[in-house]
This record gives C-alpha cells, structure tokens and sequence, in this order.
C-alpha cells in the first residue's frame, strides 16, 4: 500500500491527513509535541473564526505573498471553500454560524469539540499519530525524527510538509524546520511577524493613560490602502484588525507612518461648523461638540497639538499622523509572513527541487488579514497537497 507522511498537526496537516487517509492511502502523522492541533485550540479561545462568508470573488484578493501565483488562491479554494468548511464542520456534528461582520465561527465558540471529533474521524480512518516526533532531516521519500526513545526514520512515497509558520512558538510553530529544509538545498525566505501590533514612541505619562483604551469606529489608511475597524491602544503602541490589513504595506516602508481618521463620517467643514461659537479651548470643546473621546484627544495633543483654530483641530482629527517605529516580535504575532518561496513550488504545491515533498499552510510564503482567511487557507493548502501527494506517482520506497 502507498503511504503518505504528514508532519505537522495543526490545520493543515490535520486536513491533508484527512483528505489522503480518505482515499484510502496509509498516513501517518508526526508532531513534534505531545498532541496536535495546538495552535488550533489556542485560536479558539477567541472564538476559533474558521472562515468568512464574503464571496469567493473578493475572498481570494485577501491573500498575498512575493510571487505568488495570481490564480492559486481561486484553484485552491475551488477545492476547498468557504462553504465546504462549513459542511466539513457539520458532517463533525459541529453547527456553524455568520456573525454580522460576516465571519464564520462554530456554535460552541470553542476550537476543542470540534478538535476532539476530527482527530477521532482521523484515527478511525486509520491514521497513525506519532507524537514527540520531531524533524531533523529530510530528503524525497525519507524523512528523520527525534523521537521519545531516539532517532527514528519514516520512508514513505510522498510526503507533505504542514510544519506553520513562525508565531506561537509555545504551540509548537516556532520556524525550526528553517533550518533543516535549508539543509535540504532549499532556501526559505525569512520568517517575519504579521497581524501583529506595532509599537508607538509613546511618553511615560501618556501610556498610564492610553493602556487598554479602544479608538473605536475609525478608518486607518498607510499610503493608497484603508481599513476602518477598532484598535487597541496598549503600553507598547496599538494593535487590532485595521494595523494586520495595513501590516504589509507598513513593513515596507523604510519610516512606516499610519494616519487615523477618528471622524470618518463628517468632513472638516461639518466639524468646523460644529463647533460654532467657540473661539478657544478647541480640544477639550471637541469632547462634547464632536464626541471625541479622551484616548483620541491625548493622542492629537501629543503629536499635532496645540490647536489654535477648530480648523486646525479638525484637519488632523481628519488625519491624525502616527509614526510607527517597528513591529512587535514574532513570538506575539496571530501569524507570519516569509517562508518557502512560490517560485520554488510547483502548481501543485511541491519543492521543485525536492520530488514527492509538498508544502501546506503557513510554511509557505502567502500572507492574509484575521478574519477567517488564515485558517480557510490552511485547510484549502493542506487539502491541495494532500490531492496533489496522492496523484504523485513513484515506485515505492518503503
């Protein structure tokens, strides 16, 4: 019988294990922790957001990456899409539901029952987990473990690599299989923290103020690009949904500059008239006269104050320039960007140079917003590999 090697159990792997041990293929798969599916379990204390119901259209133009295959995303998540991650959830007995944003998450909003019915859906189907398995080296049709009573090596006739990303390290994605595919002739591009917070050059004073203060309903924009959404403020800087969409385009810039529209939906007149009478003092009028709130009031007076007109006030509440000085490390980012290049895959996902070893998920160098595109990309990756493993033909070496 064929055999396929997964290693990897978050996802991805978990999803290539399914699709090939389906066909009836022998699987196994090797974790280098004790259980799978851990930074699956720690995504679902927020909810676990599987996917986005938006339309598969507007839904492909969220992901990007250097060289990245402009029609990928369409053929991948041709698939395996949105609406198939929902009735993959159902056939688990696990009920979905679309939040008015447009996300989709589980009923329970928890990541472990639907966790618990997958792996035992895997282990009736005859997959072979291999925990504390982890990978040391790799070459086409072998790959070596340092497993619990030593070193251990797995032949199989096609393998898919779903090792993630550089986040969460703790989780068990901490971006050692660098290292080891490097080895392997196959140069990686460097791992780098996305959807990730940003650190802000803030006073001493101003972050016993701002800690933990939301600026709610505003609209974010680094050069050509927009986001409107909520960011928290923290002791480091600010981080939320509007700095991971503009993430990409900020770490581009040699001095990334993020500019805050904290009244997107009235124009500089309507503020200026709003203020009627008021000749001075125009800051703390802007509390009651326009509903600006204290975090949003500290941060004008901190970079643009003071304000001697309500014109001058409202342009850079308009426009409130914040200089960004680095992200902050990946350990703490939601995910990474860097890893395999595109150009060194083929259409099917596998290492050109490395026949029968395909790639999934975050190990490869694409990139998306929160909001339910990270894990629908990770299932539709692992899903591809594991399709493309299976047609792979070899004569076999096990």
């Amino acid at each position: 019988m064929s055999h396929i090697l997964i290693i990897g159990g978050g996802p991805s792997g978990l999803r290539a294990a399914e699709v090939a041990s389906s066909a009836g293929m022998k699987v196994t798969l090797c974790d280098q922790k004790r259980s799978v599916g851990r930074k699956f379990l720690v995504a679902g204390k927020g909810g676990l957001n599987l996917t986005h119901s938006e339309e598969i259209e507007t839904f492909v133009t969220r992901y990007q990456g250097p060289d990245q295959p402009h029609d990928f995303w369409t053929r991948a998540l041709a698939d395996f899409d949105n609406k198939e991650i929902r009735a993959w959830a159902a056939r688990l007995n696990v009920g979905t539901f679309v939040q008015k944003s447009g996300r989709i998450y589980p009923k329970a909003l928890k990541a472990a029952p639907l966790l618990r019915r997958w792996v035992e859906k895997l282990r009736k189907q005859g997959v072979d987990f291999r925990m504390s398995h982890r990978l040391v080296s790799l070459t086409s049709g072998k790959a070596s473990f340092e497993g619990p009573e030593g070193e251990v090596e797995i032949q199989a006739n096609a393998i898919v690599l779903a090792l993630g990303g550089g986040s969460w390290p703790q989780t068990g994605s901490d971006g050692a299989w660098v290292e080891t595919l490097e080895k392997a002739g196959v140069k990686v591009h460097p791992l780098a923290p996305a959807n990730c917070g940003w650190e802000v050059d803030w006073s001493s004073e101003l972050v016993e103020q701002l800690e933990a203060q939301p600026l709610k309903n505003v609209v974010a924009s680094a050069g050509d690009k927009i986001a409107p959404g909520e960011i928290m403020l923290t002791h480091y800087g600010m981080e939320g949904g509007p700095l991971y969409a503009l993430g990409p385009l900020l770490r581009t810039m040699k001095d990334p500059l993020l500019t805050l529209d904290f009244k997107p939906t009235f124009t500089i007149q309507k503020l200026v008239s709003k203020m009627e009478s008021a000749k001075k003092n125009f800051l703390a009028e802007s509390q009651y006269r326009w509903k600006l709130s204290s975090s949003m009031r500290l941060i004008l007076d901190h970079f643009h104050g003071p304000f001697l007109s309500a014109e001058h006030l409202a342009q850079h509440t308009k426009a409130c320039r914040i200089p960004l000085t680095k992200t902050r490390p990946i350990e703490e980012a939601i995910s990474s960007s860097g890893g395999v290049p595109w150009k060194t895959l083929n259409d099917q996902l596998m290492i050109k140079d490395l026949p029968g070893i395909f790639v999934a998920g975050e190990m490869i160098d694409w990139e998306a917003p929160t909001g339910g595109y990270l894990l629908q990309g990770c299932f539709a990756s692992g899903t591809r590999a594991a399709e493309a493993a299976l047609a792979f033909k070899t004569s076999p070496s096990c």
